[in-house]
């Protein structure tokens, strides 16, 4: 009798569950369209789901379009992220944005896959190959002989979201072979990660 009850009450209790905000909820075909670029490249991507907490303080769910090489440490470092409640602003592949760089960073748009050149150069950027992640950048711009990009940014290293060298988020990346811009001698670009694979 007293086994029945305590099974009754457990099935009563409610079982409390946070309310997940969606950023984005896009398909595959989605996440690509608007762009051409190598079928080769387009093979190694993966569009994976990641959750994280926004400024408003509630946890959230968006997207990163990345490469398949570097599934599994984006998806730890991102569990990483949420259970330390390091604010993400928001994750949404950037063909949202028509593939504009300036506009997904002046939204505030934490990005991988992007197939573009690096700024000023005829090179492609790490983010053609999704191995290039871009985090916060309102709090983490790249700075360059004294310009700031995006124009509307601020980098103040005790603001939420913001990365610096004591970062646990920066130091989780650069133990999992990433490079972090905000170590870069000739500028300073504070929201940027790659991976170079061997």
């Amino acid at each position: 009798m007293i086994a029945f009850i305590i099974l009754l009450f457990l099935n009563l209790t409610p079982k409390f569950q946070e309310e997940i905000i969606i950023d984005s909820k896009m398909t595959f075909e989605e996440s690509i369209s608007g762009i051409n670029f190598p079928m080769q490249i387009l093979n190694q991507l993966e569009l994976v789901d990641v959750k994280y907490y926004s400024f408003d303080g509630k946890l959230h769910q968006g997207q990163v379009l990345i490469n398949k090489k570097v599934k599994k440490d984006i998806l730890e470092l991102f569990e990483i992220i949420k259970e330390i409640k390091f604010p993400i602003a928001k994750a949404i592949p950037i063909s949202r944005y028509d593939w504009d760089d300036e506009k997904s960073m002046k939204d505030n748009n934490t990005s991988a896959f992007n197939y573009r050149e690096v700024k000023g150069t005829s090179i492609k950027s790490y983010h053609s190959y999704g191995l290039a992640i871009d985090i916060n950048p309102l709090q983490n711009p790249h700075i360059k002989r004294g310009r700031i990009f995006p124009e509307n940014a601020n980098y103040n290293p005790v603001a939420a979201g913001t990365l610096t060298k004591e970062s646990v988020i920066v130091k989780e990346f650069i133990k999992r072979g990433w490079s972090w811009g905000g170590n870069w001698k000739s500028s300073k670009d504070y929201q940027h990660f790659e991976k170079r694979l061997k």
